[in-house]
């Protein structure tokens, strides 16, 4: 299955991608943490390695929206986006 493009989504849905994949990092960091306590290095570094993914997935929808209110069109800043920028930061 093909990546949504940023520029096909509405705002709600672009939140809404910022929240699942920084929401997936930080499950996979969280996740990481207990293999690596098990002393399941290898497993640990794979899902570290998955949660950059899931992160640089979130801060390219992220950077969609700064590209485009640099660009002029800006958006409104809505609850949802401030709680998936919140997700994302923490994250």
């Amino acid at each position: 299955m093909s990546e949504l493009q940023p520029e096909m989504l509405t705002d709600e849905q672009i939140s809404f991608q910022i929240i699942s994949h920084s929401g997936q990092a930080r499950s996979h960091i969280l996740e990481s943490l207990r293999l690596y306590r098990e002393g399941d290095v290898e497993g640990s570094r794979g899902l570290i390695h998955e949660a950059s993914e899931m992160i640089s997935k979130a801060h390219a929808v992220h950077f969609h929206l700064i590209q485009k209110e640099a660009q002029g069109e800006g958006r409104p800043l809505t609850l949802i986006l401030m709680h998936a920028e919140d997700h994302l930061m923490s994250t």
